[in-house]
């Protein structure tokens, strides 16, 4: 059983277990708080002072989340629908983005390559790997190119 989270050191405590184990956003954080049990007043009392010691950053996390989001091969239409469900404001999302600096159209191809090699044959394998591709979070425009073959 884990210990009551009823004063300010708990919650800090608490807090700094999460963020050692991976970055977190403040909503996120927050929230897995909550859970535990934490009063909102201490939480964010809490998340105030880690984020003036530099100990919480949204930057931090929305580079992180967008790189390994990245690295597993999603797109960047899914990536930032996850952001906004985890309640980050879209212009930090738009910004991250921009500063991963990541081919998505590269990343495309290599996840198309990866998982199916070859153009499709006809129209119902043409489909299927429209609709895995935009599942991922590849924009219709980039997948209609990329099916369409070297022109």
């Amino acid at each position: 059983m884990s210990a009551p989270l009823d004063t300010p050191a708990a919650v800090r405590r608490a807090a700094m277990d999460l963020l050692a184990q991976r970055e977190h956003g403040r909503v996120e954080l927050t929230r897995k708080l909550r859970r535990r049990g934490a009063a909102e007043a201490l939480i964010d009392g809490a998340l105030d002072r880690l984020a003036e010691e530099g100990l919480l950053s949204e930057a931090r996390y929305l580079e992180s989340f967008v790189a390994s989001r990245a690295r597993a091969g999603h797109g960047p239409l899914r990536i930032r629908e996850e952001l906004a469900q985890r309640g980050l404001p879209r212009a930090d999302i738009e910004r991250a983005l921009d500063e991963a600096e990541i081919d998505w159209g590269e990343q495309l191809r290599e996840l198309w390559q990866r998982k199916f090699g070859q153009l499709p044959a006809d129209m119902k394998e043409r489909a299927k790997q429209a609709r895995f591709l935009a599942y991922r979070g590849f924009a219709q425009e980039q997948i209609g190119r990329l099916l369409r073959g070297p022109d």
